[in-house]
C-alpha cells in the first residue's frame, strides 16, 4: 500500500454535496482505502473572477501506480461534470494528486509532489488538519511547517451555511 494525499475543491453547484459524493466515490474505488478526510474550508478562487471554493484534503492508502491514481481522479472529476475549458476556471470538482509516499516525479502528464502545493493555503490548511507530520519530499519539511509560510487569511472553516 502507498500513502497518497489529494486535494479536493468545488465552486459550482452544491459544493458540499459534490465533495462528499466524490469522497464516497474514492472510498468505493477498488485499490483505494480512504484513511481520513479534512473539514471543508471556504476559500477565495485563484484565477479569473468566479465563486468561492470549498476545499479539503484526504489521505488515501492505494494499491495502484501514481498514473493509475491520476486516471481514477480524472474519471471521478468527469463523473461530476468537470469540463476543462479554462485554466484555473470555475469547476464542479477538482481532484489534485499532491503526494504519493516520498516519490518525486516530473513527467509531462504528472508531477509529484504537486508543483504548487507549497504555495497554496487552500491546499496546506486542510492537509495540515489531517496530516501535519507528512513530509513534502522536495523541501523535506512537514506540512505543519509549510502551512506557516503561506497567507491563510482567505481560508475559513466552512460551517455549512
Amino acid at each position: 500500500m502507498n500513502t497518497s494525499a489529494i486535494a479536493l475543491g468545488s465552486n459550482l453547484g452544491d459544493r458540499s454535496s459534490i465533495l462528499t459524493a466524490a469522497v464516497e466515490s474514492l472510498a468505493q474505488t477498488p485499490g483505494i482505502i480512504l484513511e481520513v478526510t479534512s473539514s471543508w474550508y471556504q476559500t477565495k478562487a485563484v484565477g479569473p473572477p468566479q465563486p468561492d471554493y470549498l476545499n479539503g484534503a484526504a489521505i488515501l492508502q492505494v494499491e495502484m501506480t501514481p498514473q493509475a491514481l491520476l486516471a481514477t481522479l480524472l474519471a471521478i472529476e468527469s463523473k461530476f461534470g468537470r469540463i476543462r475549458t479554462q485554466r484555473w476556471g470555475a469547476r464542479s470538482l477538482d481532484l489534485d494528486l499532491l503526494l504519493y509516499d516520498d516519490l518525486i516525479l516530473d513527467t509531462p502528464e504528472l508531477q509529484i509532489p504537486h508543483p504548487r502545493m507549497c504555495d497554496r493555503a487552500f491546499v496546506l490548511v486542510p492537509l495540515a488538519e489531517i496530516a501535519p507530520n507528512l513530509i513534502e519530499p522536495i523541501s523535506q519539511r512537514e506540512i505543519k511547517e509549510l502551512v506557516k509560510q503561506v497567507d491563510s487569511s482567505d481560508v475559513h472553516l466552512w460551517m455549512g451555511n
